[in-house]
């Protein structure tokens, strides 16, 4: 065909290939396994990249009953965690002709107003964070294709779940602060009730619980820098022998346990150790830069949406935790003496 004529058909991608129109709808609407080869299938991605190629979803939506959009729906938007999540969602949803809207819940937790008239005639399924479980239910997104992201498998809403690996993030963690000889923990605990930080708690008691001599407090904050200052430094006040390592929930957290220190005159990492959990941006903006646990959040979107696919499909998604890997920095030492 001319380049500067008229839009590309489905006919053309099909002789471009060598295929039938046919086998081009089964690649383009990704029905092909099973149907057709990945070697056929490669072909007609490659004609239809080539002549430019886009299918007409109004038309082809119409047909199906479908929207094609997808409504991630995430706590408020305070950190790039969720952004990621979005663009890796996205990413997926664009090469399978899908739309995502992502609705933040307002208050970050709890209920949020339903964000289309008739959310169930308005999208064909929804991603959620169990953190925004509550405006889930509020806009009755349980009633359609659900996949739940960091929540409990046994519990979950959705027909599907994809959660990282969170709990080995959290031993990661403490073995490398028991390494270096640590004993005595505060954790600095995120004050939201959600099964990801019920997780962490549980696995990071457990772990220090196997090593004999060694002692953790726990404090509660609400996940900002603000919060966690007032909740570390009224810990690291309390009577008795000072932890010399605190492990965060997060990484505004462990930015804010930074500066509680600096006030109570401690030292980073020679006086107290911090560990983080997320790899912000933020992770190295600070001085020492922190040692934390990295989460793929791209990858977790993009396996989100890919479950969701799935669901659609009658397909049994992926399975298996998405792993998470401690980056060791210099927040991070031997405790100093007592």
């Amino acid at each position: 065909m001319a380049r500067g004529s008229t839009r590309p058909t489905s006919r053309d991608v099909a002789q471009a290939a060598g295929v039938s129109q046919a086998a081009v709808s089964l690649v383009l609407g990704d029905k092909w396994r099973g149907r057709v080869s990945e070697a056929t299938a490669q072909r007609v991605r490659e004609a239809a990249r080539d002549l430019g190629y886009r299918p007409n979803l109004a038309a082809r939506n119409l047909r199906l009953g479908r929207t094609r959009t997808v409504l991630l729906v995430v706590p408020a938007l305070t950190t790039e965690f969720f952004a990621g999540v979005y663009t890796g969602a996205t990413r997926v949803a664009a090469e399978h002709g899908f739309g995502v809207v992502l609705y933040p819940s307002p208050e970050g937790i709890g209920p949020a107003p339903d964000p289309f008239a008739s959310a169930q005639a308005a999208l064909d399924g929804v991603i959620a964070s169990s953190m925004a479980s509550d405006a889930v239910t509020a806009i009755r997104g349980e009633a359609l294709p659900l996949v739940m992201l960091d929540s409990d498998p046994a519990e979950s809403l959705g027909a599907a779940t994809v959660n990282l690996d969170i709990a080995d993030g959290v031993r990661q963690a403490a073995e490398h602060l028991l390494s270096l000889g640590h004993r005595r923990f505060l954790h600095l605990a995120a004050d939201v009730p959600s099964w990801t930080f019920e997780i962490r708690a549980r696995e990071l008691a457990a772990r220090l619980g196997e090593v004999p001599g060694t002692s953790v407090r726990t404090a509660r904050s609400p996940i900002s820098i603000e919060g966690a200052v007032a909740a570390a430094e009224a810990a690291l006040s309390e009577p008795g022998p000072r932890p010399t390592a605190v492990i965060c929930d997060d990484d505004q957290l462990a930015a804010g346990t930074y500066k509680a220190a600096r006030r109570l005159g401690l030292r980073v990492p020679d006086d107290l150790s911090v560990t983080g959990l997320d790899d912000l941006a933020l992770a190295t903006a600070i001085d020492p830069e922190l040692t934390t646990v990295r989460l793929d959040a791209e990858l977790f979107g993009e396996r989100g949406m890919r479950a969701l696919l799935a669901v659609l499909e009658g397909r049994e998604p992926e399975g298996g935790d998405i792993p998470v890997r401690l980056v060791v920095r210099g927040s991070t030492a031997p405790p100093g003496l007592p």
